[in-house]
């Protein structure tokens, strides 16, 4: 009699390789759609390999990922990049599990790894009407590089846009909406899709900016090299924040960052009357609690929300 041999399930690892790593890496990369969000985790997960393959590790597991939450307090990063870093290393362990590499309880006990307690909420960087006033007004237009900035600075506080969302606009997405000029069809985070207004004066500073580089086509910010010439069909993060920076600098504003820019915005919507949920459209929040921590709204008492609501006993009927 012919003996059968069962084929045996081949039982998944409990130390993963730099090789099984880099695969689960790949895989969390491409789940994700936003080129911020992949540039973020792929350096949070490079930072964790860094440190899983500095010395011998027992096994890819709970208590090693406890290690490395061990790791990160010691470095002591903010709440919220802290629990970043935890996230990325949740999701390295679940595409393992999934592509067979590592245990599913394993990749269980490790997405178990709590992150830190946000004890309050962080306060953010927000400029007045003024100050956004005296940034862009320090913006020589006169030159071609002037001009680049000038525009970029006024679609970041004018529209609210994110880094990412600035450095991908397009000439073509700018069209015209029910008699506006908009941003249309913009891929924002997560994938999501808005529309985005368009005022006249960021319009006004986006064609003489187009108009002076000669760009039709294609990416509507470019870098610009020494000798004042565009050059390539783009530019890096890099550029955006020095530019950002330097234009604090001048108008005398301190620890400014281009994402703060978006935050103004949203602020100064809201103290023109803007309603909550236009200003979400706006900025392309799924939550309106997240459109509300960018408002940094604070209950007022001089003229509080509630004095004159239409049944006081005076009131005119």
């Amino acid at each position: 009699m012919l003996k059968v041999h069962s084929r045996t399930k081949k039982a998944p690892k409990r130390i993963l390789a730099l090789p099984d790593l880099e695969h689960a890496k790949t895989a969390v990369l491409s789940s994700l759609t936003s080129t911020s969000g992949k540039r973020t985790y792929d350096h949070a997960i490079r930072e964790f390999v860094g440190w899983y393959c500095s010395e011998p590790r027992l096994a890819f597991n709970r208590t090693v990922v406890l290690g490395y939450r061990i790791h990160l307090e010691e470095r002591r990063y903010a709440p919220a990049t802290f629990n970043l870093r935890l996230a990325a290393v949740r999701r390295v362990a679940y595409e393992a599990a999934d592509a067979g590499l590592l245990s599913p309880e394993l990749a269980a006990g490790i997405r178990r790894v709590k992150g830190a307690r946000r004890l309050g909420i962080r306060t953010g960087n927000w400029l007045t009407a003024e100050q956004g006033r005296r940034l862009l007004t320090m913006s020589e237009v006169e030159t071609l590089r002037g001009s680049r900035d000038y525009a970029m600075l006024a679609v970041l506080i004018g529209c609210g846009l994110r880094r990412g969302e600035l450095l991908d606009l397009t000439v073509e997405s700018v069209q015209q909406r029910e008699e506006h000029w908009v941003i249309a069809d913009l891929v924002g985070k997560g994938g999501h899709v808005r529309t985005v207004p368009v005022p006249v004066w960021v319009k006004a500073a986006l064609d003489r900016w187009t108009g002076a580089a000669g760009i039709q086509r294609g990416r509507v910010f470019r870098a610009i090299n020494k000798v004042g010439r565009i050059w390539g069909d783009g530019m890096t993060p890099k550029v955006l924040w020095e530019v950002v920076r330097a234009a604090a600098a001048v108008a005398g504003i301190d620890k400014l960052a281009p994402h703060d820019l978006r935050r103004t915005c949203a602020r100064l919507c809201h103290l023109a009357g803007g309603e909550l949920d236009q200003i979400r459209f706006l900025l392309g929040h799924v939550s309106i609690q997240t459109t509300e921590r960018y408002l940094g709204c604070r209950q007022r008492f001089d003229c509080a929300v509630n004095d004159k609501i239409g049944i006081e006993p005076d009131a005119v009927a």
